[in-house]
């Protein structure tokens, strides 16, 4: 079984950050549906959201643009999969 997160990078003229949406053990699938849940639902806290706008980028990544009555916000939001950690014998201690 497979680990994930749902991971946000928040887009600001100022400043830029991630954010952890959602982390689960699962298979492609299952990653893929909460990937999608958390795409369709994301609204960054935009009062009065007027519209959202979502973008493909990839097979596990979405632009998603939030407009509010008096902003607008926007947010790549990917699915990632663990490949490596050093506290688990099942994975390697590194990538390549």
């Amino acid at each position: 079984m497979a680990r994930w997160i749902v991971l946000a990078s928040l887009l600001d003229a100022e400043a830029s950050s991630y954010r952890t949406l959602a982390e689960l053990d699962g298979s492609a699938e299952e990653a893929m549906a909460a990937l999608r849940e958390e795409v369709n639902t994301y609204d960054r806290g935009v009062m009065k959201m007027v519209r959202r706008e979502v973008f493909e980028c990839s097979e596990r990544s979405y632009f998603v643009r939030v407009h509010g009555r008096l902003s607008q916000s926007e947010c790549f939001i990917q699915l990632c999969e663990l490949v490596a950690d050093t506290g688990t014998a099942a994975l390697p201690d590194a990538v390549g």
